[in-house]
């Protein structure tokens, strides 16, 4: 017998159909024994429907307001699950945020999880009942309700699952696994058995979809067992081929010096600035990125050219690009104190970045990147790297090919099965 966490998304709440599918699969652990707790999202397209009511509303709206609302979502869809399991002969009871409580910081549309008290859960899963629970919310100190930003719900599943010091938390999404790179792009994609904490963490900064960032975070600090499986499978989720997200100790030495490259991962959503004929002395580059520091908004690629032999450089780096506007917009209310010429971006540009733990004990991951780069007429116009990550930054237009390119240069491209 094992204790499980279940997170399912917003597609797989699409609807009482598909929440009757979702409660099967439910059914399935609990007759197998399991102790389970559910994590639900809202319904598809719903989140943004209540978004657009609280914009439609007032557009400087109350932030502690719209948590109110866009928390509606998940508490619809955790009560017709518990409907639904009910129904199915399952003892199953709703558990929202301010019941549990699951305590979170007042930044209201962005909170993180402080603490979750687990006491009347726990009793509730050991007597054999489900608890079934609205991701994507929880409460201040002051009993406001409070959400945890786009995505929020994963992060929630994994906070219950470290509170409850579950076994795993199986996240069901509308993909079957994690593959070693987007299958829409390069069909001989092969979905990975198992990728470490570190290597799903960078591969969801820098572009893969398949858990939200701050989910992977806290797996990795609190050691939660992550396996992402298609909800759309109707087998057992121990006959489900999916991906485990584990510690480097699961994973193995052996297996890490066999797969030097993990995964590629690709973002659209970059945007490049260049500030050109910044002075070129000490606190200039500090001027450029204290304010967007205050601003939170994150800076990725930067790159400070040679002095221009005057005295002066250019400084290239990138933001997220929804953040584009207000960095342009603080950018030139700092302009006098900066001291630059000109202010030029491009929306036109996307990260490429391979990953793998394997690159901490093999040299020339950076070379082959460059080279296969190079030999296809892809030109880099910024890069950063970490201990297991080299990203670079290319025309937009030519995404696809770089990702195939780069797939097939890291010999990543499964085998073709014989006729």
């Amino acid at each position: 017998m094992a204790r499980i966490v279940m997170k399912f998304g917003g597609t797989s709440m699409a609807g009482t159909e598909r929440i009757r599918v979702v409660a099967a699969r439910v059914k399935r652990e609990v007759d197998a024994g399991h102790e389970v707790a559910v994590v639900v999202s809202a319904m598809a397209g719903d989140t943004d429907r209540l978004v657009n009511f609280c914009r439609e509303a007032a557009p400087l709206h109350d932030p502690k307001e719209y948590d109110v609302v866009v928390a509606a979502g998940e508490q619809i869809t955790s009560g017709l699950l518990a409907i639904t399991l009910q129904a199915m002969g399952v003892r199953a009871r709703s558990w929202l945020g301010w019941q549990l409580p699951i305590r979170t910081s007042d930044a209201h549309s962005s909170a993180r999880i402080e603490d979750i008290d687990t006491s009347g859960l726990i009793a509730a899963m050991s007597s054999g009942e489900v608890a079934v629970i609205p991701g994507f919310q929880g409460m201040t100190a002051d009993d406001r309700v409070t959400t945890l930003g786009r995505g929020g719900s994963d992060t929630s599943a994994v906070a219950v699952a470290a509170a409850v010091k579950a076994d795993r938390c199986d996240i069901y999404t509308d993909v079957d696994g994690v593959y070693t790179t987007d299958p829409r792009i390069v069909p001989r994609a092969r979905k990975l058995a198992k990728v470490t904490y570190e290597e799903m963490l960078e591969l969801a900064s820098v572009g893969a979809k398949v858990l939200q960032t701050r989910s992977v975070g806290l797996a990795m600090k609190e050691n939660v067992r992550i396996q992402v499986l298609s909800s759309f499978d109707d087998r057992d989720s121990a006959d489900l081929p999916g991906t485990m997200i584990v510690g480097d100790d699961e994973l193995g030495v052996e297996d890490m010096e066999r797969q030097l490259i993990t995964g590629i991962a690709h973002d659209k959503n970059e945007a490049k600035v260049t500030l050109t004929r910044v002075p070129d002395k000490p606190g200039a580059v500090a001027s450029i990125f204290s304010p967007l520091a205050e601003a939170s908004i994150n800076v990725d690629m930067i790159i400070q050219n040679i002095s221009h032999g005057t005295g002066s450089t250019d400084v290239t780096f990138t933001v997220p690009g929804a953040e584009l506007a207000r960095s342009l917009d603080l950018l030139g209310k700092a302009k006098e104190a900066i001291g630059y010429e000109s202010l030029v971006h491009d929306t036109k540009v996307a990260k490429i970045s391979v990953v793998g733990v394997g690159m901490r004990s093999h040299a020339g991951v950076a070379s082959t990147m460059f080279s296969a780069l190079a030999q296809r007429g892809i030109n880099i116009q910024a890069i950063t790297t970490s201990e297991i990550k080299v990203s670079v930054l290319i025309d937009e237009d030519e995404t696809e090919l770089a990702v195939r390119v780069l797939h097939t240069a890291y010999g990543l491209d499964a085998e073709v099965e014989a006729a």
